[in-house]
């Protein structure tokens, strides 16, 4: 890593949500509204560093792929990147088979390229509701390195996404307290 790159990095830890917020449109081409500093300082220091890796042959790679992609996302020969938010909305409802309220360029472009290359599911979203059901959404808040590492373990272990993780976990230790009945709900309600 060049002195110029960690200086940039060692500089984040200084600066203000907002500085941090406008650092982060500059180099990942996104904008946030995010307050969390830690979450900024640790995106800006992974594209400074993907930035400073990247192989000139890499660049010219990456170029090819999204004009092949953009090509592909616009029949009529548009790029995605030169579309309006409302353009890029309709297209997305298009490609991605359901309306999105997102008014963030990036993501509705990003979106629609995944969806193009299979990467997400495509068509409407299935209920959670079932008849006669009532669900809660509990909060949770944890730093962001332990998510990533909790990200990690679950895709380890072969678990289906982050809530199978506390489900299961949930699950057993409640079943290990002897909450036998609870335990058996949280089963029923992971098949």
């Amino acid at each position: 890593m060049s002195k110029t790159t960690k200086k940039a990095i060692e500089k984040l830890s200084t600066m203000k949500v907002n500085e941090l917020q406008a650092k982060f449109a500059e180099v990942t081409g996104e904008t946030t509204r995010s307050p969390n500093k830690t979450f900024l300082i640790r995106r800006i220091t992974e594209a400074l560093q993907a930035a400073k890796a990247k192989a000139p042959e890499a660049d010219a790679h990456d170029a090819e792929v999204e004009t092949a992609a953009q090509t592909e996302a616009a029949p009529t020969g548009e790029k995605l990147t030169k579309l309006d938010v409302p353009t890029l909305q309709a297209r997305y409802l298009e490609v991605v088979g359901r309306s999105t309220g997102s008014d963030n360029k990036a993501y509705l472009i990003w979106k629609i390229r995944e969806a193009q290359k299979g990467r997400i599911p495509v068509g409407p979203r299935k209920s959670a509701h079932r008849e006669g059901v009532t669900f809660k959404v509990l909060p949770l808040r944890m730093e962001s390195d332990l998510v990533d590492k909790l990200d990690e373990a679950w895709r380890r272990q072969g678990l289906h996404s982050r809530m199978d993780l506390f489900r299961k976990s949930l699950q057993a230790f409640l079943a290990s307290a002897g909450e036998a009945d609870v335990a058996a709900m949280l089963a029923t309600a992971d098949a």
